[in-house]
């Protein structure tokens, strides 16, 4: 008998120190933010509109897992929007399909659905193994007028638009090719593993605008490449949640990080850390010279508050805590230089420096990503290099962005 109850003790203890890796849970894989619909502006299209026709989108997960989840969204629709079919398949970058991997997408086991207006919409599970840094192509047929769509504007990556009809489980020729992610915003992967998110925070820097586009070469994509290389035993999510044009403290382009934080960050399955990369935008509109085209849209913008280095930290003091209370580390990237950008000037240098150097020095974040050295002309310390933007002074150029990437010590996710 005392054998017998040695036994069960070795047993149960094994069983309470079993790899928690055996419960199944849900992580973010891939993300797009959405905006409200708006004109067009410089290179960002105007807000599209559909009807009876099928939109076929690539997107390449981070996370690999035994079932998929789709968010979809018309969080700014002005009327119900009709989903007449879904479908999922794993797909090669070119957006062919591979074989026996099509799965039909259903929303409480149905076929089809209706996203309310200002709602989003979870569909069900779709048991389709993947591994990481897999492409997904998403088909979605839309019969009714959806009027302007609730879409992320700058996707990167072609998408392909049928001529009338549901061509979800069928090839076509596209009738056109835009980059906008539409009615999509997350990819979520059921997986066995142990799993986190990583949710990279920002503006269009975080958005890839200068990559090639269809590549996968924004930072974001390089860091899950990174993270993915570094433990096959761990499945990690990293998930774009940047906006081109956005601001901390101030609307425009999308709603302003503060407003948008709970949805696009803490509501991300397994979210456990955030890169907040975000503020030159506050700091250009808000003290830009401001020529050219764009102008007048940009003097439109300003603030009647100016985006000073005081108010800007209080809203990061503000993001820091409203992630700490959700239990995630916040890692805080210093603002890139940007002279020579249409909207640069010295007194947003000055509020730039002021800023930077409390994220280094300040210990409000759990770790410092110094995308500032990282991108400076050591020469000409308030412009990025040459060879790491993409000609506007700005934005990162693939070696840019490869060089923040591989600038992000992978000891700080654990």
């Amino acid at each position: 008998m005392t054998k017998y109850w040695l036994a069960m003790a070795s047993l149960a203890a094994l069983l309470a120190n079993a790899p928690a890796s055996q419960a199944k849970g849900w992580v973010g894989a891939w993300g797009a933010a959405p905006v409200p619909p708006g004109p067009a502006m410089g290179p960002t299209p105007g807000t599209a509109t559909f009807s009876n026709q099928t939109i076929r989108q690539l997107v390449r997960i981070s996370a690999g897992g035994d079932r998929i989840r789709i968010r979809f969204t018309n969080e700014y629709g002005g009327r119900p929007l009709l989903i007449g079919a879904a479908r999922l398949a794993v797909a090669d970058p070119t957006g062919a399909i591979q074989e026996n991997s099509a799965r039909q997408v259903l929303f409480a086991g149905k076929p089809s659905a209706s996203i309310p207006a200002g709602s989003p919409l979870v569909s069900d599970p779709v048991d389709l193994p993947v591994k990481s840094l897999s492409t997904l192509s998403v088909s979605l047929y839309l019969p009714e007028d959806t009027g302007p769509c609730t879409c992320h504007p700058v996707g990167m990556q072609t998408a392909y638009v049928s001529a009338a009809g549901d061509f979800t489980d069928a090839p076509f020729a596209p009738n056109q090719t835009i980059q906008t992610r539409s009615f999509i915003t997350g990819v979520e992967l059921e997986t066995s593993l142990p799993a986190k998110a990583v949710i990279a925070f920002g503006d269009s820097i975080t958005d890839g605008v200068g990559s090639t586009p269809d590549a996968n070469r924004r930072w974001p994509d390089l860091l899950a490449e990174r993270l993915a290389a570094r433990d096959r035993r761990k499945s990690w999510g990293v998930v774009n949640m940047g906006i081109s044009g956005n601001r901390v403290l101030n609307d425009g382009a999308g709603q302003n990080a503060l407003a948008r934080f709970d949805r696009d960050v803490l509501s991300v399955p397994g979210a456990a850390y955030v890169i907040i990369f975000e503020g030159v935008n506050d700091l250009g509109i808000s003290f830009g010279n401001f020529s050219g085209p764009l102008a007048e849209r940009f003097k439109s913008l300003a603030p009647a508050r100016k985006a000073t280095a005081v108010e800007m930290i209080a809203g990061y003091r503000q993001l820091i805590e409203r992630a700490h209370s959700k239990g995630l580390k916040v890692l805080g990237a210093t603002i890139a230089p940007y002279a020579g950008s249409a909207y640069y000037s010295e007194e947003g240098e000055a509020q730039r420096q002021a800023i930077n150097s409390w994220i280094r020095t300040g210990g409000a974040f759990d770790g410092v990503l110094d995308f500032d050295a990282v991108l400076r002309d050591p020469r000409q310390p308030t412009q990025i290099a040459d060879a790491l933007h993409a000609g506007d002074h700005l934005h990162g150029s693939d070696a840019g962005y490869a060089a923040i990437a591989k600038s992000i010590e992978l000891a700080l996710f654990k």
